[in-house]
């Protein structure tokens, strides 16, 4: 049963021969079916033509058929003397060469037919004037119910034996035709022999047949499932041999890749965050721990004491932005976070965040001033539409030479809202500029430290800028200053 729960093949055997096994069996039965009523058919409408012929061929000489007063034997035995070669004719007239050649006619007749006929007519006081006996020496009644000019056709016994019988009567004759059921049941049988042989080995063909397709078609799956058995996150970068075949199992071997691929690209991404992350809270424990202890080697004057406390209180004011950074982007790729939508106009945000942005700016004498401004109106997040501008506003400045300038816009373009902010700081090199929104990524890392930089700032400006369906582009000059956009819908 265990094998049977857990191999494919046996299920796909099972029912590619169930469904084999079910369309033989249905063909037979409907063959079976359609044979019978077939030759039931066709052997009522021959009994019909063959019975419709007698009657056509004695009505015209009916006047040379008289009726007999004689036995039947009597009538034998005569018919015997007379007609050797044709002993199963009999007439009761005393013309008798002329009643002779109807019914040697209707003999031959029976003679050539293909199929063995039982005929036998009698007059209209049901004394029996011919009867054939190719078929034995029993006679047929006539059922009285039969009505003059039609054709009445009945299922009965002759020597024992059932028969399909057509009968037709006139004025002057009852005209019986039948033919034994005995072979329409051995064509039968035969069928139902065949049948009998063939389905057994039909089913056992499908049976190993279908083992073997199954083999052949799930063999590649095997070779995947070895393969990818080997592949562990040591190993990511091993790939499965793609065939060359574009179908299912070559697709399925792609997106394994592909699959593989992204693993891949995340487990990389995970160790570089984790060693990025260790290293930015490190730091400021290492120099925390640096100068506590040596405060505590000797006594100290209170300014002293004070700043090491203010050194201690900076680095701990930052490893609390990086691990709240860190939270915010960790919700973020939960999904669990909650936007609170409304109607947000971009002008009085970017108006508040200029005064903001001045005083951060001062300590650098740098001069913050808003180039260009129109009251646009968004549906969106206040506070993390605030944040993700302060972050922009916070990087420009952090990264401008002192006295340098930063500039602010909000402006209508094709449909959407741009908000843009133009430094004069050290620009950044092109190869960088697809990587400058990753986690903890810095152009360089030690003048980011002595900025007071994370690398988290660009990563949160960018997921928030995708929630509100917006993009973030940049382009840089080195020396000359870099410009970030955020474009984002207005509907």
């Amino acid at each position: 049963m265990a094998f049977w729960n857990q191999s494919i093949r046996t299920k796909l055997t099972f029912w590619y021969s169930l469904l084999v096994l079910s369309t033989l069996v249905a063909f037979g039965v409907a063959s079976y079916w359609f044979t019978s009523n077939t030759l039931s058919t066709n052997l009522d409408l021959s009994l019909k033509i063959e019975v419709g012929w007698v009657k056509d061929f004695i009505q015209p000489q009916a006047s040379k058929v008289k009726p007999s007063k004689r036995s039947i034997d009597a009538l034998l035995q005569k018919k015997s003397k007379l007609l050797p070669q044709a002993a199963d004719t009999l007439q009761a007239d005393t013309t008798a060469e002329a009643a002779d050649e109807i019914w040697n006619h209707i003999f031959k007749h029976t003679l050539v037919s293909p199929k063995k006929t039982y005929i036998q007519v009698e007059d209209r006081h049901g004394a029996i004037i011919y009867r054939n006996y190719s078929l034995g020496g029993d006679t047929l009644a006539v059922s009285d119910s039969v009505g003059v000019n039609t054709t009445h056709l009945t299922t009965t016994l002759l020597n024992g034996e059932p028969v399909r019988a057509a009968i037709t009567r006139d004025k002057n004759f009852s005209i019986i035709v039948a033919y034994p059921l005995r072979e329409l049941g051995e064509v039968l049988e035969n069928l139902f022999s065949i049948f009998l042989i063939l389905i057994p080995i039909a089913l056992a063909v499908s049976v190993f047949g279908g083992l073997y397709l199954a083999n052949k078609s799930l063999k590649p799956v095997d070779r995947i499932t070895t393969h990818a058995r080997k592949i562990t996150a040591e190993n990511l970068d091993q790939k499965i041999a793609v065939r060359n075949v574009n179908d299912e199992i070559g697709r399925l071997t792609a997106t394994i890749n592909e699959m593989i691929q992204r693993l891949h690209e995340s487990f990389a991404q995970i160790r570089q965050f984790s060693a990025d992350a260790s290293h930015e809270l490190r730091t400021p424990l290492t120099i925390m721990r640096g100068e506590i202890e040596l405060s505590l080697r000797s006594l100290k004057t209170p300014e002293e004491y004070r700043r090491v406390l203010a050194s201690s209180l900076e680095e701990i004011l930052r490893m609390t932005s990086i691990i709240d950074n860190l939270l915010t982007l960790g919700k973020a790729d939960q999904g669990v976070y909650e936007l609170n939508l409304e109607e947000v106009g971009l002008e009085e945000i970017v108006r508040d965040l200029h005064g903001d942005s001045e005083v951060l700016a001062e300590p650098k004498n740098i001069k913050v001033t808003i180039k260009k401004i129109e009251p646009i109106t968004i549906i969106g997040d206040k506070v993390r539409l605030r944040q993700l501008f302060i972050n922009l506003i916070d990087n420009a400045i952090k990264y401008s030479h002192i006295g340098g300038s930063v500039t602010l816009s909000v402006e209508r373009q094709n449909g959407t809202a741009l908000f843009r902010v133009e430094d004069t700081g050290i620009g950044i090199p092109e190869q960088d500029l697809e990587r400058i929104f990753d986690r903890f990524y810095r152009v360089d890392k030690a003048r980011s430290r002595e900025l007071g930089g994370t690398g988290l700032g660009l990563s949160i400006a960018k997921w928030i800028a995708g929630l509100h369906r917006g993009t973030i582009t940049v382009t840089s000059e080195l020396d000359k200053g870099s410009v970030f956009t955020v474009q984002l819908p207005l509907n």
